[in-house]
């Protein structure tokens, strides 16, 4: 089920709110929250007081579970515009625009299709597994590093598949013979 909540007149541009409401678009509510908390934008407080009030609304008027609610679809559109003027030199004035906009956030309980399936950014207490599959080694490495990082794994498992000297040399009862290395200039001496 969706369930929609709406802030009109924000006093945010739609611009700069449409890259912050991108960024939570299909992540778990509580995620979302999490990472508009720690976003240095101005817009995500706003987007998290829409995303909380969309989570009221299911919780309190639909009896949903809130940590089964996913931000579905987050709409930004403009508003009014508050037209303000600044001095300028020689007694002109410049404009000045005061955009406002109009978020609209939809959150569902429902399972996102696949081709819209988010995967967690966040590592959340109580949903293990769900963070980044790749080992924390290998995050965020530079071309260079992994490479080497790669060699040096793959001489660790040669060393490891090799056998070591104690198992080459032979036992008390079993007998050893040495090879000479014999070149090809030393059969024409013979």
């Amino acid at each position: 089920m969706r369930v929609v909540a709406t802030a009109k007149d924000v006093r945010i541009t739609s611009r700069k709110a449409r890259v912050v409401a991108q960024s939570v678009i299909g992540l778990p509510v509580a995620e979302a929250l999490t990472l508009l908390a720690f976003t240095p934008r101005s817009a995500a407080r706003e987007v998290a007081k829409v995303i909380k009030s969309a989570a009221a609304n299911a919780e309190h008027n639909y009896n949903l579970e809130q940590s089964s609610l996913r931000v579905d679809r987050i709409d930004v559109d403009q508003a009014g515009i508050m037209k303000r003027f600044i001095a300028k030199p020689r007694g002109m004035a410049g404009s000045v625009f005061k955009r406002m906009s109009h978020l609209r956030c939809y959150v569902t309980d429902d399972e996102p299709a696949p081709e819209r399936r988010r995967r967690s950014l966040v590592a959340m207490p109580g949903r293990p597994g769900r963070a980044s599959t790749k080992p924390v080694a290998a995050r965020r490495r530079r071309p260079a590093q992994l490479r080497r990082a790669q060699e040096a794994a793959a001489a660790e498992a040669q060393a490891a598949s090799a056998p070591a000297p104690e198992e080459i040399e032979a036992g008390e009862d079993q007998e050893t013979t040495v090879a000479e290395d014999v070149t090809p200039d030393d059969e024409e001496k013979d």
